[in-house]
């Protein structure tokens, strides 16, 4: 299957990316052939149950191909998925967000398919892109489809937390696999007004960079969730801890939080948070346990008690957000983020409203 053989679909489905309305990154995904850096993906059963691969042989895979579709590209020995072809869509609302002009040098943090890079590089010029992570088999696999793509950014192996000191600096950044905040090595190796584009949460931040090691910048109304930076696991919820210690009284309903109706804020003030639900023997659910991986646990009682344990009291946060926002989450864009070169804090309204800490970078 050629590129030139996708041609009407390719023009056809980048125009109904989005809102439809004008990009420049339009004629980039009319000209990059989707189907070379994904040949395969895997979809899941109904029900959530596992996974079947899909190829070209398969009825219906151009059209899933050339939709606004995220495809699960990798997996890992027990069936989780551990890379993924982001949704289209979504691809174009953060290369808009980039506003970056042919020439611009660009960072990006998650090669994956190197489908997202040969974007960049049809605009920018191959020359001025520069892709790493941490995968060595999906960079390999990478650098061989855009090079059957025609064409050839820089790629490589790396942590992509840690940048890529010998093509620094950069104007432009964009990460395509979730962050819990901006890595400090980004900004020593941006140039004073660089753009960053990146999902922190459970959305996607566009900062400024003002100054060494200062940026400043609000989320894109557009919700988002990728798959996260690979790291260390973490600890798993100490339930028996948290049942040690005393009870404590809660007027936060369990149902309310169990349903996510602060899911974006928290995703922030409690990066990688965790939230099970208790059921009785009816199938009703009886209360909950929230746990972060460093063992901070809450385990929570739809009787209105709660019981903390860990180097965090995750129900006080929890408690602090649902009291500034008791109808529910605002919108995305209404939460911004601060870097220095010693912290970070995403804030709500202006950088002087309420605020919490974000982990260092």
């Amino acid at each position: 299957m050629s590129p030139d053989s996708t041609e009407a679909l390719r023009h056809e489905f980048a125009a109904a990316l989005g809102d439809g309305g004008s990009s420049p990154w339009r004629a980039a995904f009319a000209a990059v052939p989707r189907h070379v850096f994904v040949p395969e993906f895997y979809r899941q059963d109904e029900g959530g149950g596992g996974w079947r691969r899909v190829t070209r042989s398969d009825r219906g895979y151009l059209e899933t191909v050339y939709s606004d579709t995220a495809l699960m590209t990798q997996l890992d020995a027990h069936g989780v998925p551990t890379s993924s072809s982001s949704e289209p869509g979504l691809m174009l609302t953060m290369l808009d967000a980039l506003d970056a002009r042919p020439g611009a040098t660009v960072f990006e943090l998650g090669t994956g398919t190197g489908y997202n890079a040969a974007l960049l590089a049809h605009r920018l010029g191959a020359e001025n892109v520069t892709s790493v992570d941490v995968d060595p088999d999906l960079v390999a696999l990478a650098a061989r489809r855009l090079a059957e793509s025609g064409t050839r950014p820089f790629v490589a192996t790396a942590d992509g937390a840690l940048g890529y000191p010998p093509r620094a600096p950069y104007s432009r950044f964009i990460a395509t696999a979730a962050l819990r905040s901006v890595p400090r090595a980004l900004m020593e190796q941006a140039v004073d007004g660089a753009v960053i584009v990146a999902p922190i949460g459970f959305g996607v931040i566009r900062a400024e960079v003002t100054g060494p090691g200062h940026a400043e910048g609000r989320f894109l109304p557009t919700p988002a969730l990728f798959m996260p930076r690979r790291l260390p696991p973490g600890a798993g919820p100490d339930v028996s801890g948290a049942r040690n210690r005393p009870p404590e009284p809660t007027s936060l309903a369990v149902t309310a939080v169990l349903a996510g109706r602060w899911a974006f804020p928290l995703s922030l003030a409690l990066p990688g948070y965790n939230a099970v639900a208790w059921r009785a023997a009816d199938g009703a659910v009886s209360g909950m346990v929230l746990w972060t991986e460093d063992g901070s646990t809450a385990v929570a009682e739809l009787a209105g008690r709660v019981r903390q344990a860990g180097p965090r009291r995750l129900w006080d946060t929890v408690e602090e957000i649902a009291s500034l926002f008791p109808g529910g989450e605002p919108a995305r864009e209404d939460y911004g983020i601060t870097v220095t070169p010693h912290t970070q804090r995403f804030w709500y309204g202006t950088p002087e409203g309420a605020s919490w800490p974000l982990p260092p970078g």
